[in-house]
């Protein structure tokens, strides 16, 4: 075990990790010093022995060995400090390309700090860049003898503004939440698809609604099992095949009569699917598979195949090296570390020649991308056609599967030995392991966070808005590292500012909404600097309490306003199920309960009735209301908070109980593998609830002028 020193603190501080902390309880902890060398090393610092000292050097000087940072991102507005390092006796030429296509000549501040780096002196400078530099992505040259130095200048907004509408004082929207695979309607195949997507938001619409916020759409393994966590994807840049609608596709119009049977008969085969209690994805995605291969074989029309060709061009590489990920996961199985090992480096000059070799496949899975972006943007045109203002708000989830498309495409930019989880809390005294790797600060840095934006570009894309799962990770992240205990691991910082500001620079083109899922422990700061930066939180009625007073229940009025707030979210049951106590029992029959159970239940009872008694009190809720009348006047309670967005779960307008996801299992419950359901349990589909007055009141309840 290497000992802590000042100075293995020093070089941990430089890297941004944490050697201590405030746990929940608000006790004072010391961070492992197993975990600090282990941490280190996954960002490929080097302690073994006397290392410390060097690499402490090394990284202490490290600037002066560049002419220019990585990266600089500036919120507009703000006068950035760019530090260029030069031979003393140096006059560096420095232009600056904007966005667009201009020249600008910039200059250097004369003087400055010398230090002798390798025998030579070294002279550092400040550039004077324009503060009033338009958003996007510059690049700042410098030129000096015979060398030449690029970065990155990103200037971002220093706010996200609110869209025109919904930025009006008093003005507010409302929209369904939904776990779309869940959403099935006739047409479906097993699954919920894009098509689903569109006819619940055209209904929503009907009941004056402006969004409909859905699961992270992300990619899944396209072989074997398929993961059934939506937060658990092979990508986050790309998007699940199994939501494809394929009678959408428009060559499916143009097969001959004999193939458009073998369609129907694919899909008469998912369709049996419909009415089990339990999602089956891999035999749906199988027969869904099946047929758009058969699509994916016919002919395109010359304007078609153009547009196939501009979509490939357009989204470059990163789609070439999932497509190559998925052809060979198909041959060889989805655990890449298990590949031949020429086939794990996605640069690597076997993986190119199995590209050439199996062309025709990976264009089959850039094809389905394609489909799917061209169905994705139809129904961000449709729902916006139909009078919503936003339209579809994605998801974006925190990380993706260690074995999946992104950690072998993406290289070193996501750290390897380390998984992202959560310190223990009230509700995980053990801590939490999510499994996936971490992107690494200083390579997202180097890389000019181009990995970064083309994610969240791709999130935007076709949306009206982004939920980002676990905002806080654009702050901090818990890095476990491989085979520790989650309570062993500890904080690493990211740069708040690049990365908040890149997402809202996104965000601004497209012109979206940006909700941070700002639960769970975090720090003071953090939720006052994303409200400052236009970013909206999360609040969930049941815990909207005075934490800094009394603890008492919020009144609405006290209620941000910069959020989207919701009665219930995915971790816990749809209302109707949290309102009978049913979290409860499940916890308690998968042993996951550290107290007896008539403890817990006692303690649930007893906070649900404090709300149930508030909403009597305000006249929203009769005595002796059942079970449907206390969600629709939960979500009338909603109304009277200044909130400026409003989710209605599709779960709740079913009626449904069943919890959807049991954080802490895995195989024990069915997580996310729950079909929408009605009170009694039995599936329901799309068509038959959007007949229902149950659905209609809830509706009416955060929509009073619905039609």
């Amino acid at each position: 075990m290497t000992q802590r020193t000042p100075a293995l603190a020093q070089l941990a501080s430089a890297y941004g990790i944490a050697t201590e902390f405030w746990d929940w309880q608000g006790r004072h902890a010391q961070v492992p010093e197993e975990t600090v060398v282990a941490v280190l090393e996954a960002l490929g610092v080097d302690v073994e022995g006397d290392f410390v000292d060097r690499e402490l050097a090394r990284v202490q000087e490290r600037e002066w060995h560049r002419l220019l940072p990585p990266v600089v991102v500036v919120a507009r507005g703000v006068d950035p400090e760019v530090r260029v390092h030069h031979e003393a006796q140096a006059s560096p030429e420095v232009t600056l390309r904007t966005e667009d296509g201009r020249w600008l000549d910039l200059r250097l501040q004369v003087g400055g700090e010398e230090r002798e780096i390798d025998g030579a002196p070294v002279r550092r400078a400040l550039l004077e860049v324009p503060a009033d530099l338009p958003l996007g992505w510059h690049e700042v040259v410098v030129r000096v003898g015979g060398t030449e130095a690029r970065m990155p200048l990103v200037v971002t907004p220093p706010r996200l503004e609110l869209p025109a509408g919904l930025g009006q004082e008093g003005a507010r929207a409302w929209g369904l939440m939904t776990q779309l695979y869940a959403m099935r309607s006739a047409g479906s195949w097993g699954i919920g698809d894009l098509a689903d997507l569109a006819d619940a938001g055209a209904w929503a619409a009907g009941m004056g609604a402006d969004f409909v916020l859905v699961n992270p759409l992300h990619a899944a393994e396209p072989v074997g099992e398929m993961e059934p966590s939506p937060y658990l994807p092979t990508s986050r840049r790309f998007v699940n095949p199994i939501y494809i609608r394929v009678e959408d596709v428009p060559e499916v119009g143009y097969l001959s009569a004999a193939d458009r049977q073998l369609v129907e008969w694919h899909a008469d085969d998912a369709q049996r699917y419909l009415s089990l209690d339990v999602l089956e994805r891999d035999p749906v995605w199988a027969a869904k598979e099946a047929a758009l291969r058969l699509v994916f074989r016919h002919p395109r029309s010359l304007r078609r195949s153009r547009a196939f060709e501009a979509y490939v061009e357009r989204e470059g590489q990163g789609l070439v090296d999932f497509a190559t990920w998925c052809a060979l996961a198909q041959e060889h199985g989805t655990f890449w570390r298990q590949w031949p090992q020429e086939l794990q480096d996605a640069r690597g000059e076997a993986v190119e020649a199995y590209r050439q070799e199996h062309a025709t496949e990976v264009e089959f899975h850039c094809w389905l991308q394609w489909v799917l972006d061209e169905q994705l943007a139809r129904v961000q045109r449709d729902l916006l056609d139909t009078g919503m203002s936003l339209g579809v708000i994605s998801d974006l989830a925190v990380g993706v599967h260690p074995d999946g498309a992104d950690a072998w495409g993406l290289g070193d930019a996501l750290a390897r030995g380390v998984t992202v989880g959560a310190p223990a809390d009230q509700y995980n005294q053990l801590g939490q392991d999510w499994s996936q790797p971490p992107w690494r600060p200083d390579k997202l840095a180097e890389l000019g966070y181009a990995p970064y934006r083309e994610m969240v570009r791709a999130a935007l894309r076709d949306s009206g808005g982004l939920r980002v799962d676990h905002v806080i990770g654009l702050f901090r992240l818990w890095w476990i590292p491989q085979g520790a205990e989650p309570f062993q691991g500890t904080y690493v910082r990211y740069d708040h500012e690049a990365m908040i500001g890149i997402l809202l620079l996104e965000a601004h083109r497209a012109g979206a909404v940006v909700v941070g899922e700002d639960l769970g422990t975090v720090e003071p700061w953090v939720r006052d600097y994303l409200r400052d930066r236009g970013v909206m939180g999360t609040s969930i009625l049941w815990f909207e309490r005075d934490w800094d007073g009394d603890g008492s229940l919020l009144d609405p009025e006290a209620y941000r306003e910069l959020c989207l707030a919701t009665v219930t979210t995915h971790d816990l049951p749809p209302t109707a199920g949290y309102l009978e106590g049913v979290h409860i029992d499940l916890r308690s029959r998968l042993g996951l309960l550290d107290r007896p159970l008539e403890v817990e239940q006692e303690e649930e009872a007893r906070s649900r009735e404090e709300v149930l008694t508030d909403l009597r009190r305000r006249g929203l809720l009769r005595e002796g209301a059942d079970v449907a009348e206390q969600v629709e006047a939960l979500h009338a309670f909603l109304a009277r908070t200044p909130a400026k967005l409003l989710g209605v779960s599709i779960s709740d307008l079913a009626g449904d109980k069943r919890v959807i996801n049991q954080p802490g299992t895995d195989e024990e419950y069915p997580n996310w593998r729950v079909p929408l359901a009605g009170p009694e349990g039995a599936p329901v589909l799309l068509d038959e609830l959007v007949t229902w007055r149950s659905a209609r009141r809830i509706a009416r309840a955060v929509a009073p002028d619905a039609r």
